[in-house]
């Protein structure tokens, strides 16, 4: 059984109810606990909330030291960090490697952005001088996803820390694991006991979250379940939200000079991390005809061949969904579709192995009825053929979502005009959905989020700005009309 509850720099176990996560490449059980009780979840935000005071009054400096000593104390454990990572949810090695390392990478990038959109000015003013600085919003409740179990919720914590918050971290019930590793790490970086504390659980742990005494809810996750935590602080304004909620995502392919190019750039945005990327492209839209014939081909052809396998195998380019009920939701999607009328040109199935391996599919939508706005977690492309690139951008725009879009051509007035006129924060040409920077914001409008992007744009929801007036004397203001 694992310690569960991280308060003040010390593990002990969760008082609610038992729960384990198995990996989903062999059924084994990876990890066991109880969740954190709602008493353990109020006295982790309690240990927060009172180590938050003499952490927001150190220098800069040495809240900044101390990440970086946390960088290198996550590069050291790299390996372990990646272990973790595929043993609860089924990344493959070189997937889960990639995230441990962004985890390093990711501090030295939060210190750069928290400078420039987080930092002070001083300018002189005729009455003495004028100051900007930022403040910590206080205590921070980090909710972290499944697919990225590490670099995602690190991508909270890291400028949360550097600006002077503390928090307390619920890791997915789906990839508890790699908390621990973290939480380790920050230890051997000396951060003060109770500035970051963990509560391990499901759905009840989150909603004792919700109710304790926070000051910020970083999010990343369901759409689902971001509206349902923004209806839960409607008219608490003084609760600070930054929710990401993913996509229906479109990738546009049009009449680029090299088709098996723009096949390679649809596979890997539909397919990549076993389409368990809120910026997967969901929806391909292409030219009715035969150039777009060929290269639907070509893209069900790499579906047929990708390689699968588990975190052992280093040739595997796809891990297995995170859960045997992951898996059975792709086929459910996929049947679905089906009985609206999508015709399957290479189906998803379930692997005749263990846990959550499905193969990657693809299924032309284009004369279907009422298909669902919906992100569906898989490797489950829809094809939509059109008559124009009026009507591509149309197709692309009908969604509630806005997270990341793409186009693949060569045509630069195409560029423009997608670049115009499609609904998303993350807009690729000839480049994958999936790519994505650190040293960019990442978030989009609609069902996607809330206007609070991550990434770069992290510092700006992890401190308010305060601007002050100062003249070092108290001078009679002498203003027209007033009394002398």
């Amino acid at each position: 059984m694992t310690k569960s509850v991280y308060i003040n720099g010390r593990w002990s176990d969760g008082k609610d109810d038992w729960f384990e996560k198995t990996n989903p490449a062999n059924g084994e059980t990876n990890w066991s606990g109880q969740a954190s009780s709602a008493d353990q979840v109020a006295e982790a935000v309690a240990a927060a909330r009172q180590a938050q005071i003499d952490w927001a009054r150190r220098p800069q400096h040495d809240r900044t030291t101390i990440l970086e000593a946390y960088a290198e104390e996550v590069k050291k454990r790299s390996d372990d960090i990646a272990t973790a990572i595929s043993t609860d949810m089924g990344k493959t090695a070189w997937e889960a490697q990639a995230e441990a390392g962004a985890m390093a990478g990711k501090v030295a990038i939060s210190i750069k952005a928290q400078v420039e959109r987080a930092g002070t000015s001083f300018s002189e003013a005729a009455f003495g001088s004028m100051h900007l600085t930022h403040r910590p919003h206080g205590v921070m409740a980090v909710f972290g996803p499944f697919n990225f179990p590490g670099h995602l919720p690190n991508g909270h914590i890291v400028p949360a820390l550097l600006a002077g918050n503390a928090c307390v971290f619920k890791p997915s019930e789906l990839a508890p694991s790699v908390a621990h590793v973290m939480a380790d790490a920050f230890e051997a970086a000396g951060l003060p006991e109770g500035v970051l504390n963990i509560v391990q659980g499901g759905r009840d742990t989150g909603a004792a979250l919700l109710d304790g005494d926070i000051n910020g809810l970083l999010f990343t996750g369901s759409a689902q379940t971001g509206l349902f935590f923004h209806r839960h602080f409607a008219g608490r304004p003084e609760v600070i939200l930054a929710l990401e909620m993913g996509g229906n995502n479109p990738l546009i392919v049009w009449d680029p000079a090299d088709i098996n190019a723009a096949a390679d750039i649809a596979a890997q945005s539909a397919f990549l991390t076993t389409g368990q990327r809120c910026s997967c492209a969901r929806r391909v839209i292409l030219p009715n005809g035969k150039w777009g014939d060929q290269v639907v081909d070509a893209i069900v052809s790499r579906a047929k061949d990708l390689k699968i396998g588990d975190h052992t195998e280093a040739d595997a380019f796809m891990g297995p969904l995170v859960s045997e009920q992951a898996a059975q939701n792709a086929l459910d999607f996929q049947m679905m579709l089906s009985k609206k009328g999508g015709k399957s040109l290479r189906r998803l199935k379930r692997m005749d192995r263990g846990g959550g391996f499905v193969t990657a599919g693809v299924i032309d939508v284009t004369d279907a009825t009422d298909v669902p706005d919906e992100e569906l977690f898989g490797p489950l492309m829809q094809i939509i053929r059109v008559d124009s690139f009026d009507d591509a951008i149309q197709r692309a725009n009908d969604s509630h979502y806005g997270l990341s879009g793409g186009l693949v051509s060569d045509d630069d007035a195409l560029w423009l005009r997608a670049h115009a006129e499609m609904k998303a924060g993350i807009l690729n040409r000839n480049r994958p959905t999936a790519g994505a920077s650190g040293e960019m914001p990442f978030g989009g409008p609609g069902h996607s989020g809330n206007f609070r992007p991550g990434a770069y744009y992290a510092a700006d929801y992890c401190a308010w700005p305060q601007a002050s007036q100062v003249s070092d004397q108290a001078n009679r203001l002498g203003a027209v009309g007033f009394p002398k």
